[in-house]
């Protein structure tokens, strides 16, 4: 009798754990649907439509689609997001990977340099801005006042069209080294110090221990910091927003701040829709492969 009472109990315990676990759970869920899926669905929705959020949304099927693909604004901003891409990730990869290597020796206030390095990725993109358009400053900053102190040409960094987006590249590396510093510091500390050892034994240098052992063996972290700065560098809005709008002419826009302007300047809000599914998509194709690659890196180690 005893046992079957037990018995009887255990699904009574089941369904209150499981009760439970959905009441906890029930904050993080709403918080998905009211901040995730339904702006997800909305903004899909809405990318058919005509829409300037003062009247009601006018269905027009794939029209702002086919506008998108005509619009060479659309290309222009889309292959600035690229070039910016391609100038700051590998230079922000080898220059954080080359920091956490040197910080991971031992050497004198290594905790002061790395909490250094990693502050600017914690500061507000608002105090960032305002202390590099000093530095930019034509007639008062830094940057001039050193080059021409070393007798070099100055230049109007953020407002010449050949520099100003190169300018926020600096901002854009600069404020994540500090972060992939950290992510490339916890994979050399996962590096087992037994392969060091034994290729002193063999006569390695320190150059071909970083060749044969610290590369190889970094690579799911370096895969990692790669597909995430790509994502990152696809998103850059605020230091464009903040230093030079987009300009001259559209020079530093990228693709989030155009869809930005057709939003809150333009009220095209079903345009920018579309144009938020193309950043989508592409952040999309970005991350299926980087899952594809991770289960080959996963097989591999």
């Amino acid at each position: 009798m005893k046992a079957a009472a037990v018995k009887k109990k255990k699904p009574s315990k089941l369904f209150n754990d499981a009760k439970w676990a959905w009441i906890m759970l029930l904050p993080n869920i709403l918080g998905f649907c009211m901040f995730m899926l339904i702006p997800v669905v909305a903004t899909f929705l809405l990318s058919f439509t005509k829409y300037d959020m003062l009247t009601k949304p006018k269905f027009i099927g794939l029209k702002n689609y086919i506008d998108m693909i005509h619009d060479p604004i659309v290309w222009q901003v889309t292959g600035n997001t690229i070039l910016y891409t391609v100038m700051t990730v590998p230079v922000g990869m080898c220059l954080s990977l080359l920091l956490a290597v040197a910080l991971d020796q031992k050497i004198g206030l290594k905790r002061f340099y790395r909490a250094a390095f990693f502050l600017p990725s914690i500061t507000s993109m608002v105090v960032i801005s305002i202390v590099w358009q000093w530095i930019y400053n034509p007639e008062f900053g830094l940057l001039n006042f050193g080059l021409s102190f070393l007798g070099l040409p100055t230049g109007k960094w953020l407002t010449s069209a050949s520099t100003s987006l190169v300018s926020i590249a600096i901002v854009g590396i600069w404020k994540r080294l500090g972060y992939d510093m950290i992510i490339f510091l916890s994979g050399l500390q996962g590096i087992s110090t037994t392969y060091y050892e034994a290729a002193k034994l063999d006569g390695a240098s320190k150059l071909q221990q970083f060749r044969y052992i610290t590369v190889p063996m970094l690579k799911p972290t370096t895969f990692f910091v790669f597909i995430m700065a790509i994502i990152n560098s696809f998103q850059v809005f605020d230091q464009v927003m903040l230093m030079t709008t987009g300009g001259p002419g559209r020079s530093s826009s990228v693709l989030v701040h155009y869809l930005y302007q057709n939003a809150f300047q333009y009220f095209k809000l079903g345009y920018a829709c579309a144009i938020a599914y193309l950043l989508f998509a592409i952040v999309m194709i970005i991350t299926a492969i980087n899952l594809k690659m991770e289960k080959s890196m996963r097989e591999i180690y």
